[in-house]
C-alpha cells in the first residue's frame, strides 16, 4: 500500500511541478520561437517586435496559444526522460557500495533518455510551435468565392473553410494559358493541381495548418514526427550535458557539505541530503548550459516544423530519391544549409526558459512530494 502511495505521490508531484514550469516560462518560448522562424540570413526578428506582435494580433493571450499542447507533451515527455535515465543508472550503480554514478554515465544515460523524450513529445510540440506561430500571424480573409456549380477547390478538400485567393488564382491562369481567366471550365480544372491549391504556386500558409486534423489531412500522419532528426540530436545533447553537469555539481556539493565533518564520511548517504535549494540551483545551471550547447539543433526543428509539405511533395521526394542538402554533418543532424546564419538566435531565450523551468521544476517537485508525503504519514 505504501508502494502504491508513494508512486503515486511522485507522479501527481511531477505532473503538477511540469505544468506549473511550463505556464510560468511558455511566454519566454512563445519569442524564442519567433525570433527562430522570423529571422533571415543576417538579420535577426527583434525580441520586441515579436512581443509587439502577438500582442497586437492575438493579445495577451496569444502568448500562452498553444499552452495545452506544451504541457501534455512535457508531462509524458520529461517523465519519460527522468525514468529511462533512472533506469540506466540504476545498473551502472548496481553492486557500487557507495551507489555512486560517474559523470560520463550520465552523460551517456541522459543521452539516450532525450532521444526517447523526443518521440514521445514530437507531435505536441508541433501543434504547439504552428499555434505560437499563428498567435503572431495576420491572416487576410479571402476573397475567392465558390461559384454555383464549380467544383470544390482541393484546398477546401484538405483543409476545410480555406479557399485560394480569387485574384492570384486569376493572374496564374492568365500567365499559363491564352484563354480568358473568366472561363469557368479552365479555371476548376487548375485548382485540381495541388501545385496551385493555393491560388499562389506556394503551400497553405502555417496558420491554416496548425490543427490535428488539417495536419493529417493536407500533411500526413508523419508530419507530427517532422525534423526528427534535429530533435534527436537536440533531446540527446541537452539531456546528456544536463545530466552529467547535474552529477558532477551534485557531487562536488555533496564533498563541500562534507568538509569539516569528523569523522570524515566515508560514503555519500554518510553526509545527508542537500537542500531544495541547492539540487534546484544545480538542476538551473545544468540546463541553461544543456540549452546553449543545443540551440542550434532547436532552431533546425523549430524551422523546418514551421514549414507546410503537403503530402504529394512528401511522396515526390521518395519517388525522387531526393538527397538531402548540406555537407555530411548537416545531413545527418537534419540542418538546412540555408538556416545555418540563423543558428544560434533566439539562444538568450532558450537559456532562460530552459534554466529557470529546470529550477521550477526540481523545486515544486521536492516540495510537493514533502507535501503529500507529510500528509499521508
Amino acid at each position: 500500500m505504501k508502494e502504491k502511495q508513494s508512486v503515486v505521490i511522485h507522479g501527481v508531484g511531477g505532473a503538477a511541478s511540469v505544468a506549473l514550469a511550463t505556464g510560468f516560462t511558455y511566454p519566454l518560448d512563445t519569442i524564442k520561437v519567433l525570433i527562430q522562424v522570423g529571422s533571415t540570413a543576417g538579420k535577426e526578428f527583434d525580441s520586441a517586435l515579436a512581443l509587439m506582435r502577438v500582442l497586437s494580433v492575438s493579445g495577451s493571450e496569444g502568448l500562452f496559444n498553444g499552452f495545452g499542447w506544451l504541457a501534455a507533451g512535457r508531462i509524458f515527455g520529461v517523465g519519460a526522460r527522468f525514468g529511462v535515465y533512472e533506469i540506466l543508472t540504476a545498473f551502472y550503480k548496481d553492486g557500487r557500495e557507495d551507489n555512486y554514478l560517474f559523470a560520463s554515465e550520465a552523460l551517456l544515460a541522459g543521452m539516450v533518455a532525450g532521444a526517447v523524450e523526443t518521440i514521445i513529445s514530437s507531435p505536441f510540440e508541433l501543434i504547439k510551435l504552428r499555434k505560437q506561430v499563428a498567435s503572431a500571424s495576420y491572416v487576410p480573409k479571402s476573397n475567392y468565392a465558390l461559384e454555383k456549380g464549380a467544383r470544390i477547390p482541393l484546398i477546401a478538400r484538405l483543409l476545410n473553410g480555406s479557399y485560394p485567393d480569387k485574384r492570384s488564382l486569376n493572374l496564374y491562369t492568365g500567365l499559363i494559358s491564352t484563354l480568358t481567366t473568366k472561363n469557368t471550365n479552365l479555371t476548376s480544372a487548375l485548382l485540381e493541381y495541388p501545385w496551385t491549391m493555393t491560388g499562389s504556386g506556394r503551400p497553405p500558409s502555417v496558420s491554416d495548418v496548425r490543427r490535428p486534423f488539417d495536419i493529417i489531412s493536407l500533411e500526413g500522419w508523419s508530419t507530427f514526427w517532422r525534423g526528427l532528426r534535429s530533435g534527436i540530436v537536440r533531446d540527446s545533447v541537452f539531456g546528456g550535458i544536463f545530466f552529467s553537469t547535474w552529477q558532477f555539481l551534485h557531487q562536488a556539493t555533496l564533498d563541500w557539505k562534507a568538509v569539516g565533518m569528523n569523522p570524515p564520511p566515508r560514503l555519500n548517504e554518510e553526509v545527508g541530503p542537500l537542500s531544495p535549494l541547492a539540487v534546484s540551483l544545480t538542476a538551473g545551471f545544468s540546463a541553461t548550459l544543456a540549452a546553449a550547447a543545443s540551440h542550434g539543433f532547436d532552431t533546425t526543428r523549430s524551422r523546418s516544423q514551421c514549414t507546410v509539405l503537403p503530402k504529394f511533395i512528401s511522396m515526390e521526394r521518395k519517388l525522387l530519391k531526393w538527397k538531402r542538402p548540406g555537407n555530411k554533418f548537416e545531413r545527418i543532424t537534419g540542418i538546412h544549409p540555408s538556416d545555418r546564419s540563423v543558428l544560434f538566435h533566439g539562444i538568450g531565450w532558450r537559456m532562460a526558459r530552459s534554466g529557470l523551468a529546470s529550477f521550477m521544476i526540481v523545486g515544486s517537485y521536492l516540495f510537493v512530494a514533502d507535501q503529500l508525503a507529510s500528509s499521508l504519514t
